[in-house]
C-alpha cells in the first residue's frame, strides 16, 4: 500500500467520523419517559462547560451557574436526567422558552402508580466520566410507552454524511490519480537517477 493510499484513506475515514459525531450530537432525537421531577442545580463547569448551551462568554473552567434538570425514568425504570436550556441560534433550534418548559415539565410530574408518559425531544449526549447531559427541547404527552416516532431527520441526515464520503473518497482517488501518482513516479524517477549518478562515481573511484 502506498503513503498516499494511507494518507487518503486516513483523511476520509477522519472526516466521516467528525461529521458522524457532530450529527449524532447535534440532531434531536426522541425518547419516551416519565417526569421525576425539575429541578435547578449549581452547575460548576470545567472541560464540560464546551457542551452546556448560552454560557456567558468569558466563564472559565471553576466557576459555577444555576443550571435547569429534568429528572425522567424509562419505562424500563432507569433514570434519563436533561438538562433544560435556551440554544438561542447554535444549534438552530431557536430555543429561548427553557422556563416555560420547565415549568411544563413541573406539571407532568407523576408517579410510578399513575404515570404518565411523555415524549421528550432533544440533542445531545451523556457522559456521566465528564458530568455532560443532553438538552431537552420540548415534551409533549403520548398515550403509553410503546409511543414511537420514525427519526426522518436522522435518517436522512446519515444518508447525506454517506454520500459525502463516498464523493470525497472518490475525489480524493481521482485526484490521487491525476495529480499524486504521476508527481511520485516523477519523484522516484528522479531519486533513481540520483541514485545512479552517485553509484556511477562510487564505481570510478572504487577502480583507482
Amino acid at each position: 500500500m502506498s503513503i498516499f493510499i494511507l494518507i487518503k484513506r486516513t483523511l476520509v475515514i477522519s472526516i466521516v467520523l467528525i461529521l458522524a459525531f457532530f450529527v449524532h450530537y447535534t440532531l434531536p432525537r426522541n425518547e419516551v419517559v416519565r417526569i421525576v421531577g425539575a429541578t435547578e442545580r449549581l452547575e460548576t463547569f470545567g472541560i464540560n462547560r464546551f457542551f452546556y448551551a448560552g454560557i456567558p462568554g468569558g466563564l472559565e473552567a471553576g466557576e459555577s451557574r444555576d443550571v435547569r434538570y429534568i429528572d425522567t425514568a424509562r419505562p424500563s425504570g432507569e433514570a434519563r436526567v436533561y438538562r433544560n436550556e435556551d440554544t438561542g441560534f447554535w444549534p438552530p433550534f431557536l430555543k429561548f422558552d427553557a422556563a416555560d418548559l420547565q415549568a411544563r415539565a413541573r406539571d407532568k410530574v407523576s408517579s410510578g402508580e399513575d404515570p404518565k408518559w411523555v415524549r421528550v425531544r432533544y440533542y445531545g449526549i451523556r457522559s456521566q466520566l465528564f458530568t455532560i447531559f443532553p438538552n431537552a427541547l420540548n415534551i409533549q404527552p403520548v398515550d403509553g410507552p410503546e409511543d414511537t416516532a420514525v427519526p426522518w431527520t436522522r435518517m436522512i441526515s446519515f444518508i447525506a454524511i454517506l454520500g459525502f464520503g463516498a464523493w470525497l473518497w472518490l475525489r480524493l482517488r481521482l485526484y490521487g490519480t491525476e495529480r499524486v501518482e504521476p508527481f511520485l513516479n516523477r519523484m522516484s524517477e528522479r531519486a533513481s537517477a540520483v541514485r545512479g549518478f552517485f553509484g556511477r562515481i562510487r564505481r570510478m573511484f572504487s577502480r583507482r
